[in-house]
């Protein structure tokens, strides 16, 4: 099985006649994503790569039973967006957006808990790079040729890293169960936590490898979650270890600002629970070839 989205999953895209949206589309629906259609609100009734285009997300849900959503909408929008998906009964959305400002957030926040918990759409992002069940199905902009399928689980808030992990692995034949970009601003969907939780619960999940940057407590959490709950290995590496106390590091949530956010500092907590660390971005897959060699 795979976690959040499957070959089954019926997908639209929200933006979807824009030129961000198109290009990536085409991508996953080449990849071969359900992708069952998009919305462009004004542009209902038209078709677009061959697909229906609805002015809601409402009335995708149904007309073709849409069940996830990624979202292509610029930053001023892209709130409004995530909520309507979440109003209309979405069960998974993916925000792309890159740069939707924090106060947005936070209604979206406060928006999803309106929900009762069993009935809540899960959200990945804001930007982030999606999620990926290799050969089954991508609801994201990652490069899908090089995530093999396999048993080991991807979650982190950087997408190039997570590129990197899972080509690392590639060149030594380790698959992926499913990659999960959880998205590197201060306010995002979903916690590293709530992603492991959902990978511990995945038969087909044997290890896990949890990628953080500075800032935030959330790995530390997720490394408490794991030591408490988990009977699958966890591997951890944390970017930043030159980064300087207050400055932002590439992204918005990636800056220190209380004790316990530094890199060194989140190393230090996991080992201290028993957390495999990878100690550079070089050694990602050689890391994790070495848990599955011991199990």
């Amino acid at each position: 099985m795979a976690i959040l989205v499957s070959e089954s999953t019926r997908i639209i895209i929200q933006g979807f006649t824009g030129k961000i949206g198109t290009f990536h589309a085409q991508d996953m629906i080449h990849y071969g994503s359900n992708i069952v259609g998009g919305v462009t609100p004004g542009k209902g009734g038209q078709r677009h790569l061959d697909l229906p285009v609805f002015n809601t997300v409402k009335e995708a849900v149904e007309k073709v039973g849409a069940e996830a959503s990624i979202v292509f909408v610029p930053p001023a929008f892209a709130a409004d967006s995530i909520m309507e998906a979440a109003d209309a009964g979405i069960k998974y959305c993916v925000a792309i957006t890159d740069g939707i400002p924090t106060q947005d957030m936070m209604t979206v926040k406060n928006f999803l808990r309106r929900f009762p918990v069993q009935e809540r759409m899960v959200l990945t992002g804001p930007n982030c790079a999606g999620t990926i069940s290799p050969g089954r199905a991508m609801l994201g902009i990652m490069p899908g040729h090089i995530y093999i399928q396999g048993n080991v689980g991807i979650v982190g808030r950087s997408g190039t890293l997570g590129y990197e992990a899972a080509d690392q692995m590639r060149l030594l034949g380790i698959g992926i169960s499913t990659s999960v970009g959880i998205g590197g601003d201060p306010i995002i969907g979903s916690s590293h936590r709530d992603i492991l939780e959902k990978f511990e619960e995945d038969t087909e999940t044997k290890v896990v490898i949890m990628i953080g940057e500075i800032g935030g407590p959330q790995e530390v959490e997720a490394g408490i979650f794991a030591k408490e709950h988990m009977s699958k290995p966890l591997i951890a590496y944390i970017a930043g270890l030159t980064a300087p106390q207050g400055r932002r590091m590439g992204h918005a949530g990636a800056i220190i600002s209380a004790a316990g956010e530094s890199a060194a500092e989140k190393v230090a907590m996991l080992q201290e629970l028993g957390i495999t660390i990878c100690p550079t971005p070089a050694a990602m897959g050689d890391t994790v070839a070495a848990v599955l060699a011991r199990m």
